[in-house]
Parts: C-alpha cells; sequence; structure tokens
C-alpha cells in the first residue's frame, strides 16, 4: 500500500443510503495496488576496468604531451571543454547549445510531457462537470400511455439546462498509478534533453579536435610539399647540366605526387568536419564559418577527474532516463493490476426543464445523484493477460536499464584505456618524428657531398614526413580521448531554465 496526498473537495448533500460506500471508499483510498517504485541498488564494482585501473599516464615534451593524473572519486568539471583552453571552441560549444534544432526537439517533448501530465491529472484527480443546453419539439400520444377519451395536447417546445457532473473514486489506485507514470515520463524527457545536451557538448568538441589535428597534418603536408617541389626544381636543374641522371628527376617528380595526392583526402576531412559543425550549431554550411583552431595551442588536461563507478548512474543522463522508463514500466503494472477491481464512480446533475426559454432561471426541477459500480466478470482473461503483459515490459526495461549501466561502465573503461595507449602512443611516435627528422637533416647533407644515393634522400624524407603526421594524430587523439572520457562519466553542465 502507498499513501497519497489526499484533496479535499467540497460535494453536494448526499442521501444517508450513500454515505457507507463513500466510508469504504475513503478507507481504500489510501492504497494503490501494484508495486511501488524502488531506484535499482548502485553498481558494486569499485572501478572501471580489468586488472589494474590507470592512475598516471606516461608523457613526454612537446604539446599535449604531459602527463595525465586520472583523479579516482573526484567531482566532474563544470562545463568541462573550457579545461582545453580554447576560447575558439568554447564558443562554438556555447553556439550549438543555444541553436541546435536538436535541443529544441529535445525541449519540445519535455514540453510535452509535462502538459499530458496537467491535462490528464485534471481529468483523473478532478471531477468532470458539462453543461448541457437543449430545445426539443415533442409531440405527446395520450392513448399510448392509456388515456382515452381526452384529446392530445398540441406540439410543445421542451427546453432543457442541466450540469452533469461525474467522479471516479481513485479506489485501488489506478488514476494514481497512471499519474505516476506520466511523472515518469517527464522524468525520462527531462534526461533526454540532459543527455542530448551532453551529447551535442561532446560532438562539437570532438569534432573541432579531429580537424585541428587534420589541419596541422594539413599544414606539415603542405610545407613538405613545398619542399619537395623546390627540391625537384633544383633536381631538373642539376640534371640539365648532367650532374644527375634522370632517374633521380623521376623519382623526385614521383615523390612530389604522391605527397601531393595525400592533400585533397586530408582537405576532404577538414570540409567534412566543417559540415558536421555548422549542423551541430544550428547552420547551414554554406552560411558556416568555422573558426581556425590551433592545435599546438590546445591546452591537455593534466588533471582529469573520474567519478567512481558507484556515482555513474546517478550522474550520466542516459542512465538516468532508462530508469524513468523502468519507473513507468512499474506503473504500468499498478493500472493493470487496479483495473482487475471495482470501479466506483459518483455521478449526479441539477438542471432545469420549461415549456418556456424565458422561464429557464425560475430555478431547479430536476436533479439525480448516485454511485455506479462497475466489478469486471469475464473479459476472457484480456485484464489477466494484460497485467502479464505490464510484467514481462517491466522486466525488459529493467534488462535495458542494467544493459545501460553496462555500458557507461564500459564507454569509461574504453576510455580511460584510450588515454593510457594515446600517452605511449605520442611518446613513440614523438620519438620516431625526432629520430627521422635528425636522420633525414644527416640524409640531406649526405647527399650534399655525394655521400648517399637520391634515392635514399627521397626515402628518408618519406620516413620524416610520416614520422610527423602520425605525432599529430597522436597529440590530436590524445585530446579527443580526454573530452571522450567525460562524456562517458556524464560531463557536468548547466543546464537549461526547466519548461513550466
Amino acid at each position: 500500500m502507498r499513501v497519497s496526498r489526499h484533496v479535499h473537495r467540497q460535494r453536494p448533500a448526499l442521501s444517508a443510503s450513500l454515505w457507507p460506500a463513500l466510508a469504504l471508499s475513503a478507507t481504500l483510498a489510501a492504497c494503490a495496488v501494484g508495486p511501488d517504485f524502488h531506484p535499482p541498488a548502485p553498481t558494486s564494482v569499485v572501478q572501471y576496468t580489468t586488472g589494474a585501473q590507470p592512475s598516471v599516464t606516461t608523457g613526454t615534451d612537446g604539446a599535449q604531451g604531459a602527463a595525465q593524473t586520472l583523479l579516482a572519486g573526484e567531482d566532474m568539471p563544470s562545463r568541462w571543454w573550457t579545461r582545453f583552453g580554447s576560447p575558439a571552441l568554447n564558443a562554438l560549444v556555447e553556439q550549438a547549445l543555444a541553436d541546435s534544432p536538436t535541443l529544441r526537439q529535445a525541449e519540445a517533448k519535455l514540453r510535452q510531457a509535462q502538459e499530458d501530465y496537467r491535462a490528464q491529472a485534471g481529468a483523473r484527480l478532478l471531477p468532470s462537470a458539462d453543461l448541457k443546453l437543449s430545445g426539443t419539439r415533442e409531440q405527446v400520444d395520450l392513448e399510448s400511455f392509456g388515456i382515452i377519451g381526452v384529446p392530445n395536447p398540441g406540439p410543445f417546445t421542451l427546453y432543457n439546462a442541466s450540469v452533469n457532473i461525474s467522479y471516479t473514486l481513485d479506489v485501488f489506485g489506478a488514476n494514481r498509478r497512471a499519474l505516476e507514470g506520466l511523472a515518469a515520463q517527464i522524468d525520462y524527457q527531462r534526461f533526454e534533453a540532459q543527455a542530448a545536451r551532453l551529447s551535442l557538448a561532446g560532438n562539437v568538441v570532438t569534432a573541432a579536435l579531429r580537424q585541428a589535428s587534420a589541419r596541422a597534418q594539413l599544414s606539415a603536408l603542405e610545407g613538405m610539399a613545398s619542399a619537395q617541389r623546390a627540391q625537384l626544381d633544383i633536381t631538373r636543374s642539376r640534371q640539365r647540366v648532367g650532374g644527375v641522371a634522370t632517374l633521380d628527376v623521376e623519382n623526385q617528380a614521383a615523390l612530389v605526387a604522391q605527397t601531393e595526392a595525400q592533400l585533397p583526402a586530408l582537405r576532404l576531412q577538414i570540409a567534412q568536419y566543417d559540415h558536421q559543425l555548422a549542423r551541430l550549431t544550428g547552420q547551414a554550411p554554406g552560411a558556416f564559418t568555422s573558426p581556425v583552431i590551433d592545435l599546438n595551442s590546445l591546452q591537455l588536461p593534466q588533471a582529469v577527474p573520474v567519478s567512481l563507478p558507484s556515482t555513474l548512474a546517478r550522474r550520466r543522463p542516459d542512465i538516468l532516463a532508462a530508469e524513468a522508463l523502468l519507473h513507468k514500466a512499474s506503473a504500468d503494472v499498478g493500472v493493470a493490476s487496479a483495473n482487475l477491481y471495482p470501479q466506483f464512480t459518483l455521478s449526479g446533475s441539477f438542471g432545469t426543464q420549461r415549456m418556456r426559454m424565458a422561464d429557464l432561471g425560475n430555478g431547479i426541477n430536476i436533479w439525480s445523484i448516485g454511485m455506479n459500480l462497475l466489478q469486471p466478470l469475464f473479459r476472457g482473461g484480456e485484464l489477466r493477460a494484460q497485467r502479464r503483459s505490464a510484467i514481462a515490459a517491466y522486466d525488459a526495461a529493467l534488462a535495458s536499464y542494467q544493459d545501460t549501466v553496462l555500458l557507461g561502465l564500459a564507454q569509461v573503461a574504453d576510455a580511460m584505456r584510450a588515454l593510457e595507449a594515446d600517452a605511449n602512443t605520442l611518446i613513440a611516435r614523438d620519438d620516431a618524428a625526432r629520430r627521422t627528422e635528425a636522420a633525414f637533416r644527416i640524409a640531406s647533407e649526405r647527399y650534399r657531398v655525394g655521400g648517399i644515393s637520391h634515392l635514399s634522400l627521397l626515402d628518408a624524407q618519406r620516413q620524416a614526413l610520416d614520422a610527423t603526421r602520425a605525432r599529430l594524430d597522436a597529440q590530436g587523439a590524445r585530446l579527443a580521448d580526454t573530452a571522450a572520457l567525460w562524456q562517458a562519466l556524464g560531463g557536468a553542465m548547466a543546464e537549461p531554465p526547466t519548461p513550466q
């Protein structure tokens, strides 16, 4: 049984025969059949990953190379995207949160759920009252009533004005359970709106960071292509005076072509990030100007708060939304259970019926009051099957909630391992870039004095370029995976005002 809030209403005077039934109804009104919802217990695991959970990553010199400390049990940073130290990135996220159609859609669905609740609350908690006005032209045949020998009266008009009132007593809690389900639906839409905000911020940050990495790679590739074209001109000049063979010219030209062939794909990638950011910020691609974010100017957060697994279910909006659906499924079981029991409805009407419209205001001359009882007797098993269906739906919602929690834990674990791997990858790629750049400088000097072939020089140049691009990609990955971890943890961000 669940204690509910009592709402006092004035009622018209009732006949003495109805008071015992109302006393019984009042006694039962504090009870609601079906399960009372309790939020699932938080997970009992104490860490996200298998094996030792990462606490400190490795580090190296250079941009985005610092070691990161994962602070277990710390609160999430508010407006976490600001930790990357980029005003342009901050402006992109704020613009998306202000103008995204996705958020407007989620907020509209929340308002819809709130209005659905208000509509049903008014219909289920309060009596219904309807005013009826009518006028009918009638003819009475006295012989049909056994009156013989008396002339029939002529046709007459009968005017009626009445107010009809009805109220279904919520004895077994069907209405309260239904409203409980609608309130849970409001919670679901509210958490869906929060999830949309979190996803939007995460997508903007990830796209902007990946675009910054792609732009850095494009700049390095264009610089290398320019140097290679200059080298090709030198090689051709030397070939004209017999200093090098034609094969050296062709090899250099092939390297220029190979490098330039990589440029269109990078430019396409950057353009696609532009289009994605335009959509996320609520703009058409043709009207969007993407800010240029320098990869090396971005700050890698060195202190990374990581909330505990036991608090994840109270932070991630998708888990809270799944819990709200579980709550609604629990309330639906209560509704289906209450439908098996009797329904008591109070009804009454009062009004006036006159032969002339002008006399309608002369007072009430008709009224009625009563109570109806509806007890399902035989429905072919329909009501019990509906209750079993509601229980099965609850079981499905519980399994979905559990899977959503497991998904959240797995995503956090993935992101933590990714940060660990990113740090190690950047160290290796930074070392490779430094060594290949040094090797290319040595090869260039040796080629200048005739110590190595032109083909060896080209190979050293190609390796230096590939290592530089790989290092820039690793820098971007550390930034993007830090954002992914905070998004997986549920993010801490200001919410929009709750619609009224």
